[in-house]
């Protein structure tokens, strides 16, 4: 879809379509952070972290909307206090009217999102989700249509993601009917005259659409559609929706030992050390990988049949817990999420590919470790 003009709601709209915000977790805090829906969008800058340097990034660099992983705000403010880190960060946006955006959890979970890109630097194949935490359910979208606007209408709703039933796509039936209408006083009828009962030849269009596409499939069907009031009609289905989730598991082309795996991690994420447990000469194969905070999920990797598991923040308790239970784990910190910076460009770029609008990464390292 193009825009003339570009507003955040459309950039909001664009992150939402890969990575809805329902996939996002209950306690985390997802979408707009500081700013505004409404405003124009000059240039966009995407970060794993905003901190005063990144805004300080944004402001030098002319971008009025940051693209954030990890939320600014992600327990409620009880003051804004400048004489604080927070508090400062927070003037400093809204008086350089920047909009900062985060995709989190959501973006997790979603298909090539953090963990898909991790596995894809890993070299992870046959990939399956390690816990799931989301379903997203399908609809049955019924629409009305003369016969003029049939196939225009029907591409619409083909470019909105719906009419997708499993490695399918372009999916939809249709029956020729007679519609009925009466325009009354003040509209402006596409067919018909005012006061006039009027009889079209019809086409009922039915499709399915998942939940988090529903809205976005509306929309595009009502931008081709003739009428002032389409006609449509939204039906739950009991059909099982697409599964989401934490984390994935999958395997290496070829088994290697844990001592190599840990210097082929290092080198693909870009990491200088790292911590592991297992012993070093052991065989593996069946990867389980979560990006951030993943000590929770042990059991999940060690009941997928994951030999290791690559994670980040392991505590003290939680990683003997690991060992004894004989699962090898790498922990190569929570900054690896740093990968979502480029995948995020490339894919706002091939959305916007017909705009004229910049796309930028964020060069401020947010790592709060050092290595010595």
């Amino acid at each position: 879809m193009k825009h003339e003009n570009l507003n955040n709601s459309d950039i909001f709209r664009i992150m939402e379509n890969w990575a809805p915000k329902n996939l996002a977790f209950e306690w985390d805090n997802v979408g707009l952070q500081i700013g505004s829906y409404n405003h124009p969008v000059q240039k966009i800058m995407v970060t794993l972290d905003v901190s005063e340097e990144v805004v300080d990034e944004a402001i030098e660099k002319g971008a009025n909307l940051i693209i954030a992983h990890h939320p600014l705000l992600f327990k409620p403010l009880k003051q804004v206090n400048i004489d604080t880190a927070k508090g400062r960060i927070i003037q400093k946006l809204i008086a350089h009217d920047i909009t900062v955006y985060a995709s989190h959890t959501n973006l997790d979970a979603a298909d090539g999102g953090v963990n898909d890109m991790l596995c894809d630097l890993l070299g992870v194949e046959s990939r399956e989700i390690l816990l799931e935490s989301a379903e997203d359910n399908l609809c049955k979208l019924v629409i009305y249509v003369p016969d003029s606007h049939l196939n225009a209408v029907r591409s619409a709703l083909d470019e909105s993601g719906a009419g997708h039933i499993g490695n399918y796509s372009h999916c939809s039936f249709q029956s020729n009917g007679h519609g009925t209408f009466m325009p009354l006083e003040g509209t402006n009828p596409f067919i018909g005259t005012e006061n006039k009962l009027e009889i079209v030849n019809e086409v009922k269009l039915e499709t399915v659409v998942h939940q988090s596409s529903l809205q976005n499939a509306i929309n595009h069907m009502i931008d081709a559609h003739p009428y002032e009031e389409p006609a449509y009609d939204i039906y739950p289905l009991g059909n099982e929706g697409k599964k989401y989730g934490v984390g994935r598991t999958g395997v290496l082309k070829e088994p290697t030992d844990l001592r190599a795996l840990c210097e082929h991690v290092k080198h693909v994420l870009d990491v200088p050390a790292l911590r592991v447990i297992g012993r070093l000469d052991k065989k593996v194969r069946k990867i389980a990988v979560l990006g951030g905070s993943g000590e929770k999920y042990i059991h999940a990797a060690k009941h997928s049949g994951a030999d290791v598991y690559i994670t980040g923040d392991m505590s003290f308790h939680i990683a003997q817990d690991a060992e004894q239970m004989g699962l090898a784990v790498i922990d190569p910190g929570h900054y690896i999420e740093k990968v979502m910076k480029e995948a995020t460009k490339n894919y706002l770029d091939e959305q916007l590919k017909q705009e004229k609008l910049e796309v930028v990464i964020s060069n401020s390292n947010t790592e709060p470790f050092k290595f010595i």
